[in-house]
């Protein structure tokens, strides 16, 4: 396999960052100024309804950091890395164009629907939008993937913190941390926001120092070298927590701090490419574009939409787009910056990541992400393999699932720097720990909104839960949601359906992104219904031949009836939403009467606001 393609990782980093600069000041603030019409004069929920506990008026600079570390879980890190078996090419471009056309487009417009429907879900917009047995199907769906998201996204978190007690140790010390930031913010100082800040950066970066004296002291710190089934128990602990506890003290707070975890981490990646300057050593296309690869099975086209997800476009993003975003967005002008400007920032992290993995020599890249008996058929050889396992004093062959690779991939640039190269071994582990981070952002935000979804689906039943300040429905229902992903976690037996959640996850992108074109139809904007409407059905149709594909040619080959059977009900759930909202648009595009809104606004005299 020819390794030379003289392409300069400095090249690619510079293009990305032009790309997404150019789409966020033309393409972002076309479709929030023309299309959404976005109206400062307009009380958001978060004014409306505050209640101090999940209604919250939120600094926009602290919302996009919740948001951003909401949205960015282990996709936008592990999918490029995944995807990069089929070579750079074909991850790079769908990133670039994914996130401008589609997953920015996808989070703005979710986000502004549910503000224009007091916070409310997904599936609330789809009963009001479209019809009531629309929404309870969509509610059903939503909550399922839920549970498989954040199963699957714990279950990464524990494998890359059991038994360390470094990265153990970084990121239990973001909740203390995050608590006195939220305190700081809501009581001590009320809305010193710069002061927070600048506490919390400073313990963080404190505690990332000291991390490698704590793991070099398990006589005082042996406490925190957690085994795996214990780990498996405290993450769904933690997720109950942060359902619970009010937005302000825990989950929006440290969700804010991880984000200059995050985001510092991966400037300082880029920093480090443009000093390095690394070549790529992946091909631009590789042999495995036609299918039959060691890590995704599946031909480039349609399964380079599934593996690349987060990084371009994500159905989860929606359930944080109508969950706790919404909830805390003080001013309408802001879903530009929170919604598609988080998005773009996590298109990039995608774009870093493909980069990491593509600087490795293929034979390397592939002894770590491929199981060992499928890198021995391929005929390669390692080259720099060795060296690197003695160096991060780590084995690192047949490690799948890009978590590792990753971390290869940037330690493997950090050493490079002038005055690091003995600090392998510390890059490696800390960029574990950062990938742990990335991910329980995720599950705690995941996890309220869960919660939220459950007590507006038990309040058609029961109408107290629906109270939001009822403490007996806040419970019942965390305790319910925790539950029932937390024993998935446990169990352990979410990894072997992992490729279902990514089906899953783009379908429910798709269906976002039609019904928010029954809401731009409904505004009166039927000549850009296009701008959600193209994506969204070019999505449904490649990730239904992804789930086809899935269910014909791997699951029932391999006997796995299971797995096949909830392809398929997943696919017919979502096929039936879809279908509906496709009546809607018929009649919607039928309606010739209008009225105006109380700002003046002309709507299709259909659905009140």
């Amino acid at each position: 396999m020819d390794t030379q393609t003289g392409v300069n990782a400095v090249t690619i980093v510079f293009a990305a960052l032009c790309v997404f600069a150019i789409a966020y000041r033309f393409y972002g603030l076309f479709i929030a100024q023309k299309v959404l019409n976005v109206n400062e004069a307009r009380q958001t929920p978060a004014v409306r309804y505050s209640d101090g506990q999940d209604y919250v008026p939120t600094n926009k600079y602290v919302l996009f950091g919740h948001h951003f570390a909401a949205i960015a879980a282990a996709g936008p890190l592990l999918g490029p890395v995944l995807a990069a078996q089929f070579g750079y090419m074909p991850g790079l471009l769908w990133i670039l164009i994914g996130c401008v056309l589609a997953g920015g487009v996808h989070d703005m417009v979710v986000l502004f629907c549910s503000v224009r429907h007091r916070g409310r879900s997904l599936a609330h917009i789809a009963s009001t939008e479209i019809d009531k047995t629309t929404g309870l199907v969509a509610a059903w769906a939503v909550l399922a993937i839920l549970i498989l998201t954040l199963a699957g996204l714990s279950i990464a978190v524990v494998n890359a913190m059991h038994n360390s007690l470094w990265s153990t140790y970084t990121v239990a010390a973001t909740i203390p941390i995050a608590i006195i930031m939220g305190l700081y913010m809501q009581v001590w100082r009320k809305g010193d926001v710069k002061g927070a800040t600048l506490i919390g950066v400073v313990l963080l970066f404190l505690c990332i120092l000291s991390g490698p004296w704590v793991a070099a002291h398990p006589e005082y710190f042996g406490w925190l070298d957690i085994d795996k089934p214990t780990m498996s128990l405290l993450i769904p602990i933690y997720g109950f927590l942060a359902s619970v506890l009010p937005v302000w003290l825990l989950l929006l707070p440290r969700d804010y701090l991880s984000t200059f975890l995050k985001i510092g981490t991966i400037a300082a990646l880029a920093i480090g490419i443009f000093f390095v300057m690394p070549h790529f050593q992946m091909p631009a296309f590789t042999d495995f574009i036609h299918g039959g690869g060691p890590i995704v099975g599946g031909p480039v086209i349609p399964f380079i939409f599934i593996t690349i997800a987060c990084g371009a476009l994500s159905g989860f993003h929606a359930t944080i787009g109508t969950g706790t975003t919404p909830k805390m967005l003080s001013n309408e002008r802001d879903v530009l910056f929170v919604g598609y400007g988080a998005m773009l920032m996590e298109g990039f992290v995608a774009v870093m990541a493909l980069v990491a993995a593509c600087v490795l020599v293929p034979a390397d890249y592939f002894a770590i992400n491929a199981p060992a008996d499928k890198f021995a058929a391929l005929g390669m050889a390692v080259q720099e393999l060795p060296h690197l396992e003695a160096q991060v004093q780590e084995s690192l062959m047949a490690r799948p699932g890009g978590s590792v690779s990753l971390a290869v991939g940037m330690a493997h640039i950090f050493s490079q720097i002038p005055f690091m190269e003995n600090l392998m071994a510390y890059w490696y582990h800390f960029a574990i720990m950062f990938e742990a981070v990335f991910i329980l952002t995720a599950v705690d935000a995941g996890t309220r909104v869960g919660r939220f979804f459950l007590q507006e689906m038990m309040g058609k039943v029961w109408p107290k839960f629906s109270d939001k300040e009822w403490w007996p429905g806040i419970i019942i229902t965390s305790v319910i949601f925790t539950g029932s992903w937390g024993y998935l976690v446990y169990s352990g037996d979410i990894s072997s359906i992992w490729p279902l959640f990514g089906i899953c996850n783009q379908l429910l992108a798709s269906v976002t992104l039609l019904i928010g074109t029954t809401v731009i139809l409904r505004l009166n904007k039927t000549k850009y219904a296009p701008i959600t409407g193209v994506p969204g059905l070019f999505m449904t149709v490649i990730t239904m031949w992804a789930g086809c594909w899935l269910v014909f040619n791997q699951y029932l080959p391999a006997g796995q009836y299971l797995l096949a059977s909830l392809s398929v009900i997943v696919m017919l759930l979502m096929l039936f939403v879809i279908i509906g909202t496709l009546r809607r648009w018929s009649v919607l595009l039928n309606i010739k009467t209008t009225t105006k809104d109380a700002y003046g606004v002309e709507v299709k005299a259909v659905v009140n606001e």
